[in-house]
This record gives C-alpha cells, structure tokens and sequence, in this order.
C-alpha cells in the first residue's frame, strides 16, 4: 500500500461485510504485492551526433519582424510602367512596394487570415492609400490570397542571408 501512496493512489478500502467476497480479497492482495520502483532519470551529456543538412535541413536565413498592417496589390495599369528603383513592373513577379525599406530587401510577407505567406523583393514606394503597409503584384495577392476582398492584414518579416 506504501507503494500506491507514494502515486498517489488511495488504498483499496476494506470491505464493511462481514464475510469479505473472496475474488475482492484476491484483487486486494494483489494490489498490495505489486512493487513500483521509481528510477530518477539522468541526463546524458556524453552523446554527440553530428549535425547534417538530412538532420537539420539547409540552413535558413534570420528573418527580422517588422510589424503588421494591411496589405494591398497593384492594380493592371501600372503592368510594364517603371518603378521607383528603375525597374519595369510585372505583376506576374513576386515583387512589392513599401514606403522605406531599401530596394532589393527580401520581405516575407505573411497572410495572418489563412497563413500563407509569399517572398517578395522591393522595388518601389508606396502604398500611397492612408492605412496600408504594403503593396504587393497581383501574383503575390494570389498567393497570399487577397485577391477577392483587394486587402488584408499581414505580418511582415525582414529577411537577411
């Protein structure tokens, strides 16, 4: 019984019949003779095992969060115009326009709604509509899957190799 207390256990309780039933005895008996042994578990510190990419995958870049905010994309017109590094714009390319970072910055945008989220490169300023973090092209609003209501909120994140 020492054994189940130390568990936490309650004790089976003794019958309050006169004549105990001999199958309730029996279970009690058996209960009483088990021994639990309780090992302490010690750290190993002795085990080394060399980090590989198969174990550890390739090496990911450190990415900085910057913020959340609302989300937009270019609208068609803009297709073929020059941005603001000098670039032509394509809406098909994973690039996007943000007010400060430099051109060329890797931003991980990330749809908080749904989770997804997409890599663009900035390569002009904006937005210029009163509340948004970002403009994105239309291929990375597919992605992040804002095309229907045009906007939605996001978590930017910085990425330096």
């Amino acid at each position: 019984m020492v054994a189940a207390g130390l568990l936490g256990l309650a004790p089976l309780a003794a019958s309050s019949a006169a004549a105990p039933d001999p199958s309730e005895a029996q279970i009690e008996v058996a209960a009483s003779a088990a021994v639990v042994e309780l090992v302490p578990v010690q750290p190993v510190s002795n085990v080394t095992a060399p980090i590989t990419d198969e174990i550890a995958g390739p090496s990911s870049p450190q990415e900085t969060v910057l913020g959340r905010g609302s989300a937009s994309y270019y609208a068609a017109r803009f297709d073929g115009r020059r941005t603001a590094s000098g670039e032509r714009f394509d809406n098909a390319q994973m690039t996007a326009a943000h007010r400060t970072l430099p051109f060329g910055s890797l931003v991980r945008v990330t749809n908080t709604a749904n989770g997804r989220s997409v890599v663009v490169r900035i390569t002009d300023r904006g937005p210029f509509t009163r509340g948004r973090l970002i403009d994105v092209t239309r291929a990375a609003a597919e992605e992040l899957g804002l095309v229907a209501r045009g906007h939605g909120d996001v978590e930017l994140a910085l990425i330096a190799d």
